[in-house]
């Protein structure tokens, strides 16, 4: 049986059409951990991703300015933040913290929240480093990016591809 779509919600909990991506403008996928922040770019026209500098968290307040500043400078028009699920679709602890912090960015940068399946993309961001052979001390610090890639990949690619 082949699996169904990511599960797509907007910060009120509204499921979306999975399909749906903002006419215009960048999208920016944050990989939220507790120490720090993967960070992922679309272009313009929404076909590409590229990962950008990880963000170090320090504090809640510092860590939303930055990623304000970001969304300005560069035109944001969507957030995608990791919906951190188990395996078997239920919401992991990690997902109170997501919902509250993506609520927190809402109000600061008055920027569309939607959160977008992550289940799998750190193991296969650390898988794809791995096989590139890089020491263990660059893994850890290209997973994150790497993770906030292959989420906005998947948001992207399923955006053009609903089947």
């Amino acid at each position: 049986m082949k699996p169904g779509p990511p599960l797509v919600i907007n910060i009120i909990g509204v499921p979306l059409d999975y399909h749906t991506k903002p006419a215009k403008g960048r999208v920016l996928a944050l990989d939220l951990g507790k120490k720090r922040i993967g960070l992922a770019m679309s272009d313009p026209l929404g076909i590409t991703a590229q990962g950008l500098p990880t963000l170090q968290r320090t504090t809640i307040r510092e860590d939303l300015t930055a990623l304000a500043a970001l969304v300005e400078e560069q035109g944001v028009t969507l957030l995608l933040m990791g919906h951190p699920l188990h395996m078997s679709g239920r919401e992991s602890r990690q997902a109170e913290y997501t919902r509250e912090f993506a609520d927190r960015l809402v109000e600061k940068t008055g920027v569309e929240v939607r959160f977008w399946d992550e289940r799998l993309t750190s193991v296969e961001a650390e898988r794809v480093l791995k096989q590139s052979g890089i020491s263990i001390e660059k893994r850890a610090k290209a997973v994150d990016r790497l993770a906030a890639v292959i989420l906005l990949e998947s948001f992207l690619d399923r955006a053009e591809d609903p089947q």
